[in-house]
């Protein structure tokens, strides 16, 4: 790939998500290479909050701060296209922006379309890999700086920047830490792209998983698994979907969990029981849960001593257990 002749980076970003305003701010105050923000693509305004006025999303309020131009385009077609060539970009950088791009888009700017992916690519494409990350217990991830191409996320990979995830921390901790990560890896990335020696290494397939879409069902838990199973699904669906403990008479949600080791005398699974002053614990297939944190319909997430005041959970009542959609594929 030749390089930039005059070492200045035409770019567009293309996102919706807040995610990527850290690595945002900081090519904008100290830039690694002279940089000519051309326009940043974001999804249209949507309505939100309980008034439903449309409002515009964090990404596009960043661009305005910053006197650069915003394109809106509900789906990014052929005016689009024409807009990049006469704009002379030389990159569009892309994370969480929300489309699928057309074939002709990504081959529009002159060193191409690259997307910032939160996993350690190949593991864990598609739709959500941070929650996923979490759900399924593992101790590292990351974001990893790819070429987009037709499949999904399964372009060549330049280069990737790992994360340690904390057993305890949930999703909006790693998406923090996620979208801290980006700083170096874009301040190491952009030049070598300049100047033509940013390598691109293809994915292995035989090593990809998938994730795919949350939805508000996957917030159900079944109490026959072990409660590692659970107690990650707890902290990655923190705060949608959320964890649902479904009573005989109401449906109460978990905020905060801790694995313990279950009672010497067996009880089923999914019964609720106290030991001495501990918060309440539930048994699973294997160990116990011990509910930190819960949350009533039409009330807060409290800590559990405080919910405990308002509500009376009794000791050897017995939740329901839900079915729980598997995450991760390949």
């Amino acid at each position: 790939m030749s390089p930039i002749a005059d070492a200045r980076l035409r770019m567009v970003f293309m996102g919706s998500d807040a995610i990527a305003l850290p690595m945002l701010q900081n090519l904008w105050d100290h830039p690694p290479l002279p940089l000519d923000w051309c326009g940043v693509f974001t999804q249209p305004d949507r309505p939100t909050g309980r008034g439903m006025k449309l409002r515009a999303n964090a990404i596009k309020q960043w661009a305005l701060e910053h006197s650069i131009p915003v394109r809106q385009p509900e789906r990014c077609g052929e005016v689009d296209c024409d807009w990049l060539r006469d704009q002379e970009v030389d990159l569009a950088l892309v994370m969480a922006y929300g489309q699928i791009l057309r074939k002709q888009l990504i081959a529009t700017p002159r060193l191409g379309t690259l997307n910032l992916h939160a996993s350690l690519l190949p593991e864990l494409r598609g739709a959500s890999p941070i929650h996923t990350a979490i759900a399924t217990g593992r101790k590292r991830t990351g974001v990893s700086l790819m070429r987009i191409v037709p499949k999904l996320d399964a372009g060549p990979v330049a280069d990737a920047e790992g994360i340690d995830i904390p057993e305890d921390s949930q999703a909006p901790d790693l998406i923090q830490a996620m979208s801290v990560a980006c700083v170096p890896l874009m301040r190491r990335s952009l030049p070598k792209l300049a100047a033509g020696n940013l390598q691109f290494i293809e994915q292995d397939p035989d090593q990809a998983t998938y994730c795919r879409i949350i939805h508000k069902n996957d917030s159900a838990l079944d109490f026959e698994r072990p409660a590692i199973e659970l107690h990650n699904r707890i902290r990655a669906f923190q705060p949608w979907p959320g964890a649902a403990l479904q009573l005989p008479d109401a449906l109460l949600k978990i905020g905060c969990s801790r694995v313990v080791d279950s009672p010497t005398k067996p009880l089923p699974s999914g019964t609720i029981y106290f030991e001495d002053d501990s918060p309440p614990r539930i048994q699973c297939g294997e160990q116990s849960l011990e509910l930190l944190a819960l949350q009533r319909p039409g009330g807060r997430m409290l800590p559990f001593e405080e919910f405990l005041r308002g509500f009376e959970l009794k000791g050897g009542t017995v939740a329901q257990s839900l079915p729980m959609k598997d995450l991760e594929h390949r």
